[in-house]
């Protein structure tokens, strides 16, 4: 059986350190330049020497997004970052981009390069061609089967790795290319900049009708046409590694650290489990569920996996997320007396019920006993974002405990 690596994505440095601690084998994260996500906080290079620094020393690998799809004003500038790179010790690059492929092969020839979704991998035919070109991976189209990737597997080197998507956001374009966002608004998505309008209401107007809007109807269900389910590979643990599949790729570099935790924490629980034994981790399909419909999401799909997706893989009638719980913020500190610094992300109070994550899965319910602020005054109540606070919750905890609040109707949980 082939080593499975788990691969989180990390937005900002507390993120991936969440990714790290809830059991990542390796993160994913754009600097400040030429990767896919300009509206993400991204990394500056002290940045991202701390996170290699806290990565490597939790035997974690970072993996750094160089994978835009380039103009010419764009190549002197990509050389140039890839020149800071040298000092900075990434374990690869993600390129989809074939000219800056051949800058990193030649400003950066030891660093292991791995070719991006974008690059519109669909066939061997395809894999081979990067493997002599030198990239030591490639990551699948999002449009493959279980049965391609497979047929892929067969026909590649032992030594090239297949990286594939298996839970997060699901585009409606052709391996994330997209053309949606520059034509409405001017922002490019293969340039970093999605607006993401596959998320947004539609309505027909008719030419010698101005004004006059009528609704858009797919089999009566609503107007979000282009609105997808969320991917989510958790009861297919065993399919993905028979593939032959070396990297579980999770989606989210926009996402908050609630999100990477509770993502990281159950993946990495059920590859363990089945890795360890397929008749437990089928013993633990519930508790997989359970927790990975505890961050936000727009309902499941298994996207291509078992063939092409169909109408009921979209999501017709609303473009909302399914928010089961609320982050609260993670502890830093944890003093002498038990009280624990935080910063805070959401509202909560004195005699709340609320639960605290930990990177070993267990889930602890716990009642706030209190909280002062940064200058230990009491507060009845949290009711800012990033307010640094003191809480005390009456049990032991520990750097990276997650605090979370359940807003499920108790009599439709578990």
């Amino acid at each position: 059986m082939r080593e499975t690596e788990l691969l989180i994505p990390a937005g900002s440095l507390d993120v991936l350190k969440t990714a790290v601690i809830y059991g990542a084998d390796a993160v994913y994260l754009g600097g400040e330049a030429f990767s896919l996500r300009a509206k993400a906080r991204n990394f500056t290079n002290d940045e991202i020497r701390e996170g290699i620094a806290f990565a490597h020393e939790h035997g974690v690998k970072v993996y750094i997004t160089a994978n835009i799809l380039a103009h010419n004003e764009d190549l002197p500038g990509v050389e140039a970052y890839f020149e800071e790179l040298k000092e900075i010790h990434p374990d690869a690059l993600i390129i989809s981009d074939p000219g800056v492929f051949a800058i990193a092969r030649r400003v950066l020839p030891d660093m292991e390069l791995h070719i991006s979704t974008q690059a519109n991998n669909t066939n061997y035919g395809t894999y081979l061609f990067w493997h002599q070109m030198g990239a030591k991976r490639v990551v699948s189209a999002r449009e493959l089967s279980l049965k391609e990737i497979r047929e892929i597997r067969d026909r590649i080197p032992e030594d090239m790795e297949i990286e594939s998507f298996i839970h997060g956001a699901m585009c409606i374009s052709y391996s994330g290319r997209c053309l949606l966002s520059n034509f409405l608004t001017g922002r490019d998505a293969n340039q970093g900049a999605c607006t993401h309008p596959c998320r947004w209401k539609y309505a027909l107007m008719e030419e010698t009708r101005p004004g006059e809007y009528m609704p858009v109807f797919e089999n009566e269900r609503g107007t979000y046409i282009f609105n997808s389910r969320d991917l989510c590979m958790i009861e297919h643990i065993p399919e993905l590694i028979e593939a032959g599949i070396d990297s579980f790729k999770i989606e989210g570099r926009m996402k908050t650290a609630l999100y990477v935790a509770t993502v990281a924490r159950t993946y990495r629980k059920a590859i363990d489990d089945y890795k360890k034994d397929p008749e437990l981790y089928r013993k633990n399909l519930d508790w997989y569920r359970a927790e990975i419909a505890k961050c936000t999401y727009r309902e499941f799909t298994t996207g291509f996996y078992f063939g092409k997706p169909d109408a009921e893989s979209q999501i017709y009638d609303n473009n909302t997320y399914v928010k089961n719980y609320t982050y609260l913020g993670t502890i830093e500190e944890v003093r002498p007396d038990g009280w624990c610094r935080i910063e805070q992300k959401n509202k909560f109070s004195v005699g709340e019920a609320i639960e605290v994550m930990k990177p070993d899965g267990r889930n602890v319910e716990v009642t706030v006993r209190g909280i002062t602020d940064e200058n230990g005054i009491p507060q009845e109540s949290a009711p800012h974002p990033k307010q640094i606070l003191y809480v005390d919750l009456g049990t032991e905890l520990s750097p990276y405990d997650i605090l979370r609040r359940s807003e499920m109707d108790p009599e439709t949980e578990g």
